[in-house]
């Protein structure tokens, strides 16, 4: 039996029929049309589909989308500026080549916008450390960790 979930996505609120076992990452994906969240692993491990709710990251494959209801959810299509300019994160990531494929890049993008906002991140190891739940098959994540330390401090000069 469906429940009617509202919470609101990238700034807007939204409304929808869902069933009570729909996961957040298919709700984003399947309802609301926004594919950059990834589904990876579907076991929580990948962080393919990382988003922000509430302003902290979380695995939205690991989360029903009732568990949401009334929350703030941030995807990657809602971190750049409304006029198009993109997050320091996502321009540093672009700068530093902290992309290959780009599959995991949208996860790694949001968890490395809440590692700079809610932890210490200064060292490579931190940087490392902090993103442990987030796995890339491409690079050898040097040019990820340069991207979050680019990053972080484009966040911390726009603040």
């Amino acid at each position: 039996m469906s429940q009617k979930l509202t919470l609101t996505v990238n700034g807007k609120s939204v409304s929808r029929e869902v069933e009570p076992d729909r996961l957040l990452v298919q709700f984003l994906r399947e309802e609301l049309g926004l594919t950059g969240t990834h589904v990876g692993c579907d076991t929580s491990q990948c962080g393919a589909c990382t988003v922000h709710l509430n302003g902290r990251a979380v695995k939205s494959c690991s989360m029903l989308a009732v568990q949401a209801a009334g929350a703030q959810v941030t995807t990657i299509e809602g971190l750049a500026a409304k006029n198009g300019d993109l997050h320091p994160m996502q321009a540093a990531f672009k700068e530093c080549h902290g992309l290959q494929c780009g599959f995991c890049t949208p996860g790694m993008v949001m968890s490395a916008v809440d590692l700079v906002q809610h932890h210490r991140c200064s060292s490579e190891a931190e940087i490392r450390e902090g993103l442990e739940g987030n796995l890339c098959r491409c690079t050898g994540y040097h040019n990820i960790v340069r991207a979050v330390q680019v990053g972080a401090a484009g966040m911390k000069q726009g603040a």
